[in-house]
């Protein structure tokens, strides 16, 4: 009898011991998952954000947001006083990728602590044009100029800028993708690199130089 109680004692205390391990294994899990989240909210990231990027992913967001802009500033001219369908169409598709990406560099710089470029104002020590600073820009006096021309006129002058305005942020990616160290900014150079290559071919077949 004394036996039979023995192992029944042990029996119990076995499954009592079972189900305190399950039990503290189930708060461990919820306890480093809730650590983990409160790690991705609070002093991990700033750290892991300022180990994660340099002064080239700085440069690229600060230079390509005003240069995302004046493109689609040039797109949405398009859309009144392009002839060509094709040209709309182009101008429409640049819209669409470039404004989510200045959204998303935007997002960068204000988790960065750095100053984002104010709508209509080139960065400081950048003059507005600028080939060094920025390469590609239309000057004021350019998109003056296609501000006033309608037509065949518009699609020429319109294609003829953009070619230019998309070999800058190519040339401007290409620095990113060598020299920047934060992975979501390198990638979306080298999104850039391919798709605005890619819209320079098609601009220049539209011109009849492909």
């Amino acid at each position: 009898m004394s036996t039979t109680r023995t192992r029944r004692a042990a029996l119990m205390a076995a499954t009592v011991t079972a189900a305190l391990v399950l039990a503290a294994c189930g708060g461990d899990d919820s306890g480093d998952a809730s650590h983990g989240s409160g790690h991705g909210t609070s002093s991990s990231p700033s750290a892991d954000t300022a180990a994660a990027h340099n002064a080239q992913d700085v440069s690229f967001a600060q230079g390509m947001i005003p240069h995302h802009r004046q493109a689609l500033e040039m797109a949405e001219l398009a859309a009144d006083r392009a002839s060509s369908a094709d040209v709309k169409s182009l101008a429409a598709r640049i819209e669409k990728a470039q404004d989510p990406e200045i959204k998303t560099m935007s997002g960068w710089l204000k988790s960065w602590g750095e100053e984002v470029p104010e709508a209509g104002e080139p960065m400081p020590g950048m003059d507005h044009g600028s080939q060094s600073g920025m390469p590609g820009m239309m000057d004021d006096a350019d998109m003056e100029e296609l501000g006033k021309a309608s037509g065949e006129d518009f699609d020429t002058m319109f294609l003829t800028m953009m070619v230019e305005h998309h070999e800058g942020a190519v040339d401007m990616a290409g620095t990113e993708t060598t020299k920047g160290r934060y992975a979501a900014a390198t990638a979306m150079a080298d999104d850039i690199i391919t798709g605005q290559t890619a819209e320079i071919t098609e601009m220049n077949k539209l011109l009849g130089k492909g």
